[in-house]
């Protein structure tokens, strides 16, 4: 039986970069992950007022993480960290306090950027975040993708095949992370 993760893609951008490396990587997992490539359009602005009652969509994104046997963060670099609509995102699924819906989850990062560094920034940050509401953080393979912006076809498939052997080689390690936090 695959192990199912939840794949957050840190940016809303219909044609994201995050996006379509988040879907090249499961298309490129091994058949013992199901990666369910999720975006955050659905999901209200945390307001720690409504915890009490929290609204439908916070408890459904809750929920799905739960459930989920590890969680993949694919994100874009926005400033220097990460964007907004994924901070708040984890803000959601990392409430009530102590109840956090990543704990115990095998985690991985992966950033991404057209320019040369990779979105390094935004995966520190998430490293920074992370500890303390998440599980395991696979520490290596790191992964800052550089120069995506000219990855992908007009279908959004990945043409460069060193992009795609890095790919394969960081979901491997995810997979066998996942396993050894799974048993």
């Amino acid at each position: 039986m695959a192990h199912s993760i939840v794949t957050i893609v840190g940016s809303l951008r219909k044609e994201s970069f995050s996006l379509k490396v988040a879907r090249a990587i499961a298309k490129l997992a091994p058949t013992s992950l199901r990666l369910d490539v999720t975006t955050l359009h659905e999901i209200s602005f945390f307001n720690q007022d409504l915890e009490a009652a929290p609204p439908a969509d916070w408890l459904a994104f809750r929920e799905k993480i739960q459930k989920s046997n590890g969680v993949l963060f694919v994100t874009p670099e926005y400033n220097r960290s990460i964007p907004g609509v994924l901070k708040n995102a984890i803000d959601v699924a990392s409430r009530p306090y102590g109840k956090s819906s990543f704990n115990g989850k095998p985690t991985g990062i992966v950033s991404s950027s057209p320019g040369p560094l990779g979105g390094v920034s935004a995966a520190k940050h998430l490293q920074n975040i992370l500890p303390g509401i998440a599980g395991p953080i696979l520490q290596q393979p790191e992964i800052y993708l550089n120069g995506v912006g000219d990855a992908f076809d007009d279908k959004g498939e990945l043409t460069k095949e060193a992009l795609k052997t890095v790919l394969q080689q960081y979901i491997a390690a995810f997979a066998a992370h996942v396993e050894a936090h799974n048993k």
